[in-house]
Formats: structure tokens, C-alpha cells, sequence
């Protein structure tokens, strides 16, 4: 399922910001809904997962300060960014899976897709 992301932008450290995941031709309902992000001259990484039951799943490194979510009426997940970090920097995707399985493994890129734009978040003072 195509989707598109949105909601990026520059903050401050210790800043919030809750990035969405939109389908606009299908339903979302069934997927598991993943969001990566990937930093200069790094590899994608998962940072969080949320199945189709609403089982959450988060990287250690947003663990306490990340929650993502998902409102099947308005067909869209979202990822709320509390305390930001300069190393959170990057272009955020979301993707879809049929499972949250591999999210944050080497191994995700065979469940999740398509991909779209990003959305650029940036951190810094």
C-alpha cells in the first residue's frame, strides 16, 4: 500500500513533533505500519512498529520518548517525537507490512513497502 508521509520539519532539541502516514487510495486496517528513518551517510533503520491490532514496538533508542499510533478512521498512523535528539536527524518513511516481524532487522526491506518522499526532520539548535 502506497502511502506518504508528512509532518517533518526543524526543531530544537528537547522539541516535539508528531509526524503522519497517510493512505489515500487504500485501506490501512490490515497492515502493520512501520516507520524508519535514515540519517546521513547511514544505512534505513525501523524505529517503530504498530501492528494491525495495535501492538506497539519501539527501537531502544526512542524507547520513553516516541509513541506511535494509528486512527483507522482517518485511515492514518502517526509518530509523536517528544525530546528530541541532534542524532534523530534524518528523513523519516513509513511503510507497510503485513507484519511488525523484521521491522528492525537488515531483513525489513523485504516485508516493507512501497516507499515514499520522507519527511526531513531536523534537529539542532
Amino acid at each position: 500500500v502506497q502511502v506518504v508521509e508528512s509532518g517533518g520539519g526543524l526543531v530544537q532539541p528537547g522539541g516535539s513533533l508528531r509526524l503522519s502516514c497517510t493512505a489515500s487510495r487504500y485501506s490501512l486496517d490490515l497492515y502493520a505500519i512501520g516507520w524508519f528513518r535514515q540519517a546521513p551517510g547511514m544505512e534505513r533503520e525501523g524505529v517503530s512498529c504498530i501492528s494491525s491490532d495495535g501492538t506497539t514496538y519501539y527501537t531502544d533508542s526512542v524507547k520513553g520518548r516516541f509513541i506511535i499510533s494509528r486512527d483507522n478512521a482517518k485511515n492514518t498512523a502517526y509518530m509523536q517525537m517528544n525530546s528530541l535528539k541532534p542524532e534523530d536527524t534524518a528523513v523519516y518513511y513509513c511503510a507497510t507490512a503485513t507484519t511488525c516481524a523484521y521491522y528492525s532487522s537488515s531483513a525489513y526491506s523485504l516485508l516493507f513497502g512501497p516507499w515514499g518522499q520522507g519527511t526531513q526532520v531536523t534537529v539542532s539548535s
